[in-house]
């Protein structure tokens, strides 16, 4: 096989991956989603960061 070839299975193995998720996911709802930046906003962060300190030991 050459590049080309492998370059081309790649992508569309992502193009199926792609549409595999389009097809099963439910539409976005941008009214119910979290603001991008609620800065000052009195909102607790949620979510985690991988590159957060563990909490200290007790």
């Amino acid at each position: 096989m050459r590049r080309v070839h492998v370059a081309m299975l790649v992508g569309l193995g992502v193009l199926g991956l792609v549409a595999l998720d389009q097809a099963q996911s439910d539409p976005l709802n941008p009214y119910n989603a979290p603001p991008m930046l609620a800065l000052g906003s009195g909102l607790a962060a949620t979510g985690g960061h991988c590159a957060a300190p563990p909490p200290p030991a007790k």
